[in-house]
């Protein structure tokens, strides 16, 4: 599937949330597909914590050539978040008032920041509305954030995996990844490799978070009964944590956890029932049975609270990274959520 990879520089001074502010700002975008004169097709894509703007590359199963959300019928979109490492600015990239890289000196963003910034670049691309704005974990949670803050921009709203507030149970793993990044003596260095090391330990303890206890047993079993060294658990962690070293920063995964813990649609807006009111989108909620870091319970809430939204629960053996592995059940359920024209019942599969 053809892609066209862009940057948006927003020239202007951001001010964010809790008080500072960029000197301006880029972004990195990626589109498939040509968009229709009325804007009838377009489909927004969030990613997730550590994606890109390239979503056929992580999300292959959903979005691609010959998959639900095809260029042939849709103009997607998808934009790397504020803070990443795939292109928009982030700790690496050069503050334009020192001539220097931030790194530790970036300022700390939340959701509605990043959401503050699609909105900036939707208004500059002049898209009037989205057909269908999706996305898992922290982009289930820019999703949302946008139904509230915008709530006549999208028609459908997919939000998967994700909660209208962080849980203090999320914010441990977050804080406990970004321990493991501190005792890095590296980290804080002015350096593109600081805290590799300790973003190594890091991405093992997020790696329990997003699979389960049966995950493991499945995947990474004892190569026989008497085995007492080399497990396969213990090199596949380390394998996790090399290959997430090869391609990001430990700066920006930190800003990333960070942003995440920020999220609650509640703020300022008179509690969290009232926010997921004001939604008019018409809205799928989809959950994964084994999820330990999302568990379905925040998944149902947000279907409660948000007027005539559905749940489904998907089972998955793998936990909340579910939602980036079970392509075939995400497409039968959106699928058929669409097809009902939003009206498919509340249920399980």
């Amino acid at each position: 599937m053809q892609a066209e990879q862009k940057i948006y520089k927003y020239p202007y001074p951001y001010v964010l949330e809790m008080g500072r502010e960029l000197p301006g700002f880029e972004l990195a975008y990626t589109t498939y597909g040509v968009r229709n004169a009325d804007d009838s097709n377009i489909i927004w894509i969030c990613h997730a914590l550590t994606g890109s703007s390239n979503a056929s590359d992580w999300w292959d199963g959903l979005v691609g050539e010959g998959k639900y959300f095809n260029a042939e019928e849709h103009f997607i979109i998808c934009v790397n978040v504020l803070g990443s490492a795939y292109g928009s600015t982030g700790p690496l990239s050069m503050n334009p008032q020192t001539q220097k890289p931030y790194y530790r000196d970036f300022p700390t963003l939340t959701v509605r920041d990043v959401v503050g910034t699609l909105e900036i670049l939707r208004q500059e691309l002049g898209i009037r509305k989205i057909k269908i704005c999706i996305g898992g974990s922290l982009g289930g949670q820019q999703a949302l954030e946008w139904a509230v803050e915008v709530p006549d921009l999208c028609e459908e709203l997919i939000v998967i995996a994700a909660n209208a507030l962080h849980s203090p149970w999320g914010v441990a793993f977050n804080e406990s990844q970004r321990m493991a990044i501190e005792a890095d003596p590296t980290y804080g260095d002015e350096s593109p490799s600081a805290g590799s090391m300790g973003m190594r330990a890091a991405r093992s303890v997020a790696l329990l978070s997003y699979r389960n206890y049966d995950t493991y047993n499945f995947t990474q079993a004892r190569d026989n009964p008497d085995q007492i060294d080399d497990f396969r658990a213990s090199s596949y962690q380390k394998y996790q944590g090399d290959k997430f070293v090869n391609r990001f920063n430990a700066y920006s995964y930190w800003i990333l956890s960070k942003i995440m813990d920020s999220h609650n649609v509640g703020r300022n807006r008179g509690g969290i029932v009232h926010a997921l009111g004001l939604v008019k989108a018409k809205t799928l909620v989809l959950g994964i049975k084994s999820d330990l870091l999302f568990p379905i319970s925040e998944q149902q809430f947000l279907a409660r609270h948000i007027p005539d939204a559905v749940f489904q629960e998907i089972d998955s053996l793998y936990g909340h990274d579910g939602f980036l592995i079970e392509y075939k059940q995400l497409t039968q359920v959106i699928r058929a959520w669409e097809e009902s024209n939003g009206q498919l019942q509340t249920a399980r599969i």
